[in-house]
């Protein structure tokens, strides 16, 4: 198994003009071209992460805050915020800039998570995740409680086996 890393070691930015081609009918960029680009960019940060190839086990929590209009600065910042065995949580935010205006507003944020893949296509463990910062260390807890609410909505684990899930509402 490989060392643990930290969370910087898997940030990705990546930004794209928003062009007529990526809009709808109001000029804004549509919802599905922005989560495929998110994708984009969540799976980059996981491959950077456990350096191996990743596919993406599951999309929650993708909140629109405010619309991408035609010629906006697209930026995505993705970055791993917990590992778990072989799988890892990928927190998004996502940020549109009008270059001649100079404002930036985020209009985006979700979580991805990816699972590490052997070249036969055979689930691979992933290397541990050390927080280093406050930020890091807050999404990193967060990220287990995500995590059973995410297998509980799936009907992977019953909802009495969510145990930080439940400390939540029975302290």
């Amino acid at each position: 198994m490989n060392a643990a890393k930290s969370p910087s070691e898997s940030f990705v930015i990546m930004n794209e003009l928003v062009l007529p081609n990526d809009t709808n009918t109001l000029n804004n960029l549509m919802g599905g071209r922005l989560l495929h680009l998110m994708d984009i960019a969540a799976a980059i940060s996981a491959q950077k992460h456990s350096n191996r190839i990743v596919v993406t086990a599951s999309v929650d929590n993708v909140s629109f805050k405010q619309p991408i209009k035609l010629g906006d600065v697209l930026t995505i910042e993705a970055k791993v915020s917990r590992a778990f065995t072989t799988s890892m949580e990928v927190r998004l935010d996502v940020w549109a800039q009008n270059i001649p205006s100079g404002t930036k507003v985020k209009s985006n944020e979700a979580y991805y998570t990816f699972v590490a893949l052997d070249s036969e296509g055979k689930v691979m463990p992933v290397p541990a995740l050390e927080p280093v910062t406050d930020i890091e260390k807050s999404l990193w807890e967060g990220a287990l409680r995500r995590r059973q609410l995410r297998l509980i909505l799936a009907g992977k684990m019953h909802p009495d086996e969510a145990t930080e899930l439940k400390a939540l509402f029975f302290p």
